[in-house]
């Protein structure tokens, strides 16, 4: 996991997080997945929105040999729906199957979390490290809990304010 935001300079994006994505591309990786981390930023003078958030790649060798997805409670469990899975309300309880027979109700009652994942940072859950952009824990937590079992090592190359070794070692993961 690759957490980066880009710099402005005068006026523009750097673009950094793009580049950094593309190379480790070209050095072997796979970009297994991209998120987003949106956090609270405070106000900037700018003439553009303010950047509120982050992107998180998932680079692997391969395909990642552990995923354990964060489940979030599912926003349409026991309500009918197609196929598909998307909202579809039958309101006559004759019309509970499809011609084909099929019981409608395909929805479960927790689903896989989304790509965007909106968390408070650093001070505003209380976190202080003495560093100029802590991760807050939640964020290295799931990460963490994701992309590795119990007993495997995770390694944190730049180590910062040392979050991202404390969750691993709160949750029984070696770390480098």
């Amino acid at each position: 996991m690759w957490v980066v935001g880009d710099a402005t300079i005068n006026g523009s994006e750097s673009g950094t997080s793009f580049r950094q994505a593309l190379y480790f591309k070209e050095i072997g990786f796979n970009l297994h997945d991209t998120m987003i981390y949106k956090r609270w930023s405070g106000p900037l003078t700018h003439n553009r929105y303010e950047q509120e958030f982050e992107y998180m790649f998932i680079f692997s060798k391969g395909k990642p040999k552990t995923f354990n997805p964060i489940m979030v409670n599912s926003k349409w469990y026991g309500i009918d729906s197609d196929r598909t899975g998307q909202k579809y309300i039958i309101h006559n309880e004759i019309n509970r199957k499809l011609r084909s027979g099929k019981n409608r109700n395909n929805i479960k009652p927790t689903r896989i979390s989304g790509n965007v994942w909106e968390i408070k940072n650093s001070s505003q859950c209380g976190e202080r490290y003495g560093h100029p952009a802590p991760f807050p824990e939640k964020l290295a937590e799931d990460h963490i809990l994701s992309w590795s079992n119990e007993g495997d090592t995770v390694l944190d190359p730049m180590a910062g304010s040392g979050t991202t070794l404390k969750m691993a070692k709160k949750n029984n993961r070696d770390y480098i």
